[in-house]
């Protein structure tokens, strides 16, 4: 079936779970970290093997992640899965190694206006920062994966030169990333500007280094991450429930469901390692604690079907 579509479309995929970490940092409802942690162990008895778990930077900033250490404390850990935290800087990193965080992330910006008006520092100068992290995580054997936003479009600069997103992400891999995630972080992709940019990012970081990292703000991200598949693409990150909303967006939905991704990698026959009903359970568990209803549609067509 997959070689009809597409040659280089993968028979598996991983999935990287972001959202108790990118996805909850961005609720206003406060959640407690038992029920973080619950829903983390929700996900891995779902089959999920990658969970972006949390995040060391300043509760000021983001206080959702707060209590990231508590979580890494508390978690009951399984042996064959990764429980990542996002470490911006080397006090993070010291963080959480402190905790025994078995993956770190980093990330930077295609966008040379985010990159200044979010961390307040150019491109070069967010890269740089980085130095100190990838040298205390080579020496503590962990490894980093790499983000890399505004992929296809900024919130201040509009469309990104595919050629800028390629710059960034050959910085990363160079510095020692092992995989680049390729974020839309605004969700203004599409199929044709997807294809031209990972061409262009895998002219220099091989296929099998980079993920992507759709958002879903104009309802593209299904089909952006179909016409990545179709690249050879086999990491794609998502979060449950759909969990995240767009800052840059007010009221758009933000970080393409889990549920609706393995709903069509299901379709598609590319298996995923993952029990779509305990997903969907998980789904519905912090949707209840956040008081709202899954962005997924999935999610929300099988509520209905269960509730008539």
């Amino acid at each position: 079936m997959n070689n009809i579509l597409s040659p280089l479309m993968p028979t598996q995929v991983k999935i990287v779970e972001v959202g108790p970490r990118d996805g909850l940092q961005n609720e206003a409802k406060l959640i407690s970290a038992s029920d973080k942690i619950s829903l983390i162990e929700k996900l891995v008895s779902a089959g999920v093997s990658y969970v972006e778990s949390g995040s060391f930077v300043s509760p000021k900033w983001v206080p959702q992640m707060a209590t990231s250490t508590e979580i890494f404390k508390t978690l009951n850990r399984k042996n064959n899965v990764t429980y990542a935290a996002l470490t911006p800087n080397i006090r993070g990193f010291e963080n959480a190694m402190a905790v025994n965080v078995n993956e770190v992330a980093i990330f930077g910006a295609a966008s040379e206006s985010f990159s200044q008006k979010n961390i307040n520092c150019s491109i070069e100068e967010s890269l740089e920062r980085f130095i100190p992290i990838m040298d205390a995580a080579k020496q503590a054997n962990v490894k980093v994966r790499g983000y890399v936003s505004c992929v296809l479009g900024c919130p201040y600069e509009g469309d990104i030169a595919a050629e800028d997103v390629a710059k960034v992400a050959k910085k990363l891999y160079e510095m020692g990333c092992y995989e680049i995630s390729l974020g839309d972080t605004i969700g203004v992709g599409t199929p044709g500007k997807v294809t031209q940019m990972i061409q262009a990012v895998s002219a220099h970081v091989p296929i099998n280094k980079l993920a992507v990292h759709f958002h879903d703000t104009y309802g593209q991200a299904l089909t952006n991450i179909y016409a990545a598949l179709q690249m050879g693409i086999k990491v794609v990150d998502s979060a449950i429930a759909g969990l995240g909303g767009c800052p840059y967006a007010k009221g758009a939905s933000g970080n393409v469901a889990t549920e609706d991704v393995v709903y069509m990698l299901n379709g598609l026959g590319i298996e995923t390692g993952i029990d779509f009903t305990k997903l969907l359970k998980a789904g519905w568990y912090i949707s209840e604690k956040l008081d709202k209803a899954p962005i997924s549609k999935v999610s929300n067509a099988y509520l209905a079907n269960r509730n008539t």
